[in-house]
C-alpha cells in the first residue's frame, strides 16, 4: 500500500528522502523490494493526469449549454478557472492541435461571444496560447472562422480587458501568418489600431503598438499606416507617462525612420513635431536618477538611435554619457527590438508544468465538471 503524507496526498518528502537513499551516486544500486516498487509507481503516477482525457471534460463542458451549467451550479468565475486549466494544457504545441481534433475549438470560439466578459477575455488568452508560433493551429482557427469574433470584441467590447486580451490573440494569429494579415486588414483591423492607441488604457496602446511594429516591417502595411495618420500617433505616445507605451511607439518610429525607400520619403512628415518630442524625452531622461536611467535603459538607446537615424548626427545623450552608463554593454545595433519580445516563442510545455507546481498550494479548487449526460 502506498505511503501517504500527512494532507493525504503523495509523500513527495519520504519520496525525496528514497530518491536520495537509492541514487546518491556513491553506492551501487541495489534490488528494490516488491514494496518500495509499488510505492514508489504508485507515489508517481498520484499526481499524474491524463491530459488528452482532461482536455475532453473541458471541451464537454465547453459544449454544455449555459442554462444547464448554472442549474448544476456552475459559476461563470468555474468556467473561468476551466479556461485557466486548458490553457496551461495548451502551453504544449501538440495539445493545442490535439484540442481540435477532440473536437475542443469551435466551442473554445464560441465563449469568445459569451455574455460574460470574463469569459471573453480568457477565451481570448487560450487562443492566444494555442496560435502563437503554431502554423498549424492558426489555420484551423482561420477555418474556424476565429478571426471574426476576436476582431469584434477588439473593436467594441465594452471591456477594456477583453478588448486588450482579443487583439493579443490577434497579434499571435496573424504573426507570419499571410491569409490572417489579408483577414485583418479586410475587416477594418488598422482602424481598431488607430481606436486602439487613441485610447486612454495603456495597456491596450502597448498591444497595439507592438502590433503596428511588426506590422510596419511591410511595404503595403507601411502605407496604409501612414495615410491613417499612425505616425503621427506614436509621436504622440512618445511622450506617454508609460514607460512600456513610450518605448513601443519610440520603436515603432526609428522603424519607419530607418525606411530609406522612395516611397517612405513622407512616413514621417512633421520633423520639427518629432525633434520636439525626442527633446523632451531627453530632457526628461537627463532629469532621471540613477534607478530610473537604469529602468530606462531601452528609452534611452531608442531616442539616441532615432535622433541619430533623423538628423544625422549624435543626440546630447550621448554627449551626456547617457546612452551607455557605467557597467553598461554597448547598445546593440540595431537598438532592443521591443516588439519582438511579446512573440518570443513561448516554454510552453515547461510553462504549464511549472505553473502547476506553483499553484499546487494556492488552495485554488478545481472547477466543477459536467460530465453526465
Amino acid at each position: 500500500m502506498a505511503k501517504e503524507g500527512a494532507g493525504g496526498g503523495p509523500d513527495w518528502n519520504g519520496l525525496l528522502k528514497w530518491s536520495l537513499a537509492h541514487g546518491d551516486g556513491t553506492n551501487p544500486p541495489r534490488a528494490l523490494s516488491e514494496e518500495d516498487r509499488k510505492w514508489f509507481m504508485e507515489a508517481m503516477q498520484a499526481n499524474t493526469i491524463d491530459v488528452v482525457s482532461r482536455m475532453k471534460e473541458i471541451t464537454q463542458v465547453m459544449k454544455t449549454p449555459d442554462d444547464v451549467l448554472q442549474s448544476h451550479g456552475v459559476t461563470p468565475e468555474n468556467i473561468e478557472d476551466m479556461l485557466d486549466e486548458l490553457q496551461e494544457h495548451v502551453e504544449s504545441i501538440d495539445m493545442a492541435n490535439d484540442l481540435h481534433s477532440i473536437g475542443g475549438l469551435d466551442p473554445l470560439l464560441g465563449y469568445l461571444k459569451n455574455s460574460h466578459a470574463g469569459i471573453r477575455a480568457k477565451a481570448a488568452e487560450v487562443v492566444s496560447t494555442i496560435v502563437q508560433n503554431n502554423p498549424k493551429s492558426q489555420q484551423l482557427v482561420m477555418e474556424s472562422n476565429g478571426l471574426e469574433p476576436l476582431l469584434t470584441n477588439f473593436k467594441s467590447d465594452p471591456s477594456t480587458t477583453a478588448r486588450t486580451k482579443a487583439l493579443g490573440a490577434i497579434s499571435s494569429l496573424v504573426r507570419n501568418n499571410q491569409p490572417g494579415l489579408a483577414a485583418f486588414c479586410l475587416g477594418n483591423g488598422y482602424a481598431a489600431l488607430k481606436d486602439a492607441l487613441g485610447s486612454d488604457d495603456a495597456r491596450l496602446q502597448r498591444k497595439a503598438l507592438h502590433l503596428m511594429q511588426y506590422l510596419l516591417d511591410n511595404k503595403a502595411d507601411r502605407s496604409v499606416a501612414t495615410e491613417l495618420g499612425l505616425p503621427n500617433l506614436m509621436m504622440h505616445l512618445a511622450s506617454s507617462d508609460d514607460a512600456g507605451v513610450r518605448e513601443a511607439a519610440l520603436g515603432g518610429l526609428l522603424q519607419l525612420a530607418r525606411d530609406k525607400t522612395p516611397a517612405a520619403g513622407n512616413t514621417l512628415p512633421d520633423q520639427d513635431k518629432l525633434k520636439d518630442v525626442l527633446r523632451s524625452r531627453i530632457e526628461g531622461i537627463s532629469s532621471m536618477d540613477a534607478d530610473d536611467l537604469h529602468a530606462a535603459r531601452e528609452e534611452r538607446q531608442l531616442v539616441d538611435s532615432l535622433w541619430k537615424e533623423c538628423y544625422n548626427e549624435p543626440s546630447s545623450l550621448r554627449e551626456k554619457g547617457l546612452v551607455v552608463l557605467p557597467g553598461e554593454d554597448a547598445p546593440q545595433q540595431p537598438p532592443p527590438d521591443v516588439a519582438g519580445k511579446m512573440f518570443e516563442p513561448p516554454l510552453r510545455a515547461f510553462a504549464a508544468v511549472s505553473s502547476e507546481g506553483s499553484d499546487s498550494g494556492s488552495g485554488k479548487k478545481d472547477p466543477p465538471l459536467l460530465l453526465g449526460p
